[in-house]
C-alpha cells in the first residue's frame, strides 16, 4: 500500500506520505484509536463567507475519502469529517465547542477568522486544563494574527498557515527591490488580523523601504461592504501606486471587482487572492498586476502533489489552495504513527511539538517554542496560463506564476509566547 501511495504522489517521501494516514480523532479506553476517526471542522457555511468555509470543507473531505479508499490508517479505520457552521461568530464558535465536547470529538480544526480562533484557542486551552481525560487538540489551518503564537499562546493550539508577521517579512523583502513601489494604500478588515497587518506593513516598509510613503489607511467592517467604489476613489484620491491589504472571501472579491470596475491602474498585493472566487472576480484586468504572498501555489517548480491538486479538481470542480488542511493532517497522522498508533490527544501534541518532516514544499517544523510552523514562503503574480503555467484557475485563463521563493529563514519570527506544557504521558 505505501509503495502504491508513493507512486501515486509522484515519488513524495513517506513523511508527506503520511498526510494520508489520516487523523485519529476519537479514541477508545487508554487512547487506543477506534475504527471511526472523526474530525470538527468549524468554519461559515452559510452567510457572507460561506463559499469559503464551503470549499474548506470540500478540502477535509477529500482527504478524508482518499484516506478510507486506501486502508491508509489501518483495516477498519475510516475517517468521518464532522462539519459545524459556526457563521464566522466567536460566540457561535464556542457553543459549538460544547457540541464537539459531548460528542467527543478530540480535534477540532477551524481557520477562517482570528476573531474566532483567539477565543477558541483559549477555550480549549481551559477546557483541557479542567478535563485533561476529554482533552481536544486545535489545528488552526488558517487564522494567522500572530498574538495566537506570541502573548496568547497556549500548548494545544497548532498553526499551520504561516502568521501575518511571517508573510509580511517575506513581502517586505520582495518589495525591497522594486523601486515602482512609491506610494501604498492600506486597506483592511476591521478586527485582529486586519489591524496586525496594517501595522507590520508600516512597521517593515519604514525599515527596509523608508523611501516609500503610507499616503492612506483604511479599516472596514468585516464581511459587511458591498460597494467598495468609495474606498477605490480614496485610493485614486490618495495617487496610490500600490495597494496592500490582508482582506479575504467576499471582502477581498468585491474590492478587486471595483478596482477593475473603476479602471484603477495600481498593484495590489494580497494574502488571500488566491482563495475561492477571487481569481474569477481578478479575470485578465489582474494580470501581472496582482500578487499574493503564499506557502504555495499550484505552479510551484517541480510540485510533486500533483494528482493531489488534480485529484480534487476534478472531484469537486473548484481550486485546492490550502495546503495547511494537507500538512495538519500529514503532522497528526505522523504524531500517531511515531506513537505506535496511540491517538491519545495529550502524546499527539507532545509529538507534534518540535516536530520536523518533509512536506510537498520541503522540510517543515512545528516550532516547540510557539507551535508556529515554519515553512518556506512565496510571492506569486496573476499571469497568463501558458508553458509551465499549466494550471487554469477557476477557469479564468490566468494562474498563479513563481515571482520569488522565500526560504524558510527569512520569514520565521521571534516569539514571544511562554506556554505551559502539561506533563507528558
Amino acid at each position: 500500500m505505501r509503495r502504491q501511495l508513493i507512486k501515486w504522489l509522484g515519488g513524495v517521501s513517506l513523511g508527506l506520505v503520511a498526510l494520508f494516514s489520516g487523523v485519529a480523532l476519537a479514541q477508545g479506553k487508554g487512547g487506543s484509536a477506534a475504527a471511526t476517526v472523526r474530525i470538527a471542522f468549524m468554519d461559515p457555511l452559510s452567510g457572507p463567507f460561506a463559499a469559503v468555509g464551503q470549499n474548506q470543507l470540500k478540502h477535509y473531505q477529500y482527504v478524508a475519502e482518499v484516506a478510507n479508499q486506501r486502508q491508509l490508517a489501518g483495516p477498519g479505520v475510516r475517517f468521518e469529517i464532522v462539519p459545524f457552521d459556526n457563521k464566522n461568530s466567536p460566540q457561535e464558535s464556542l457553543t459549538l465547542l460544547r457540541t464537539i465536547i459531548d460528542q467527543n470529538i478530540r480535534y477540532v480544526t477551524q481557520g477562517n477568522g482570528s476573531h474566532v480562533a483567539i477565543p477558541l484557542a483559549e477555550a480549549i486551552a481551559r477546557h483541557n486544563e479542567r478535563n485533561p481525560n476529554q482533552s481536544i487538540v486545535y489545528l488552526n489551518y488558517a487564522a494567522v494574527d500572530p498574538d495566537l503564537t506570541n502573548s496568547r499562546c497556549n500548548f494545544w493550539h497548532f498553526r499551520f498557515d504561516a502568521n501575518t508577521d511571517m508573510k509580511m517579512e517575506a513581502l517586505a523583502e520582495y518589495l525591497k527591490d522594486r523601486k515602482e513601489v512609491r506610494s501604498v494604500y492600506l486597506l483592511n478588515q476591521n478586527y485582529s488580523h486586519g489591524q496586525q497587518v496594517a501595522r507590520v506593513a508600516k512597521e517593515l516598509l519604514a525599515r527596509k523601504r523608508p523611501d516609500v510613503k503610507i499616503v492612506g489607511e483604511d479599516l472596514h467592517p468585516l464581511g459587511q461592504v458591498r460597494d467598495f467604489s468609495p474606498y477605490i476613489a480614496k485610493i485614486r484620491a490618495a495617487n496610490a501606486d500600490t495597494v496592500i491589504t490582508g482582506n479575504w472571501g467576499t471582502d477581498l472579491t468585491l474590492l478587486i471587482r471595483a478596482a477593475r470596475d473603476a479602471g484603477l491602474n495600481v498593484n495590489f498585493y494580497t494574502y488571500y487572492a488566491g482563495v475561492i472566487g477571487t481569481p474569477t472576480a481578478m479575470g485578465a484586468a489582474a494580470a501581472e498586476r496582482v500578487r499574493m504572498v503564499a506557502y504555495w501555489h499550484p505552479n510551484v517548480d517541480k510540485f510533486p502533489g500533483e494528482e493531489l491538486y488534480t485529484g480534487f479538481k476534478k472531484k469537486f470542480n473548484e481550486e485546492f489552495y490550502t495546503l495547511a488542511a494537507y500538512n495538519a493532517v500529514a503532522m497528526v497522522a505522523e504524531a500517531i504513527r511515531r506513537n505506535n498508533g496511540n491517538a491519545d490527544p495529550l502524546r499527539v501534541a507532545h509529538t507534534m511539538s518540535g516536530m520536523k518532516m518533509n512536506s510537498i514544499m520541503g522540510e517543515i517544523e512545528m516550532r516547540a517554542s510557539d507551535h508556529q510552523l515554519q515553512q518556506p514562503l512565496f510571492i506569486a503574480s496573476w499571469a497568463k496560463v501558458g508553458g509551465p503555467l499549466k494550471h487554469d484557475i477557476e477557469k479564468t485563463g490566468f494562474t498563479w506564476k513563481t515571482e520569488r521563493a522565500i526560504p524558510t529563514y527569512i520569514a520565521t519570527q521571534p516569539t514571544s509566547c511562554n506556554m505551559t506544557r502539561p506533563a507528558k504521558p
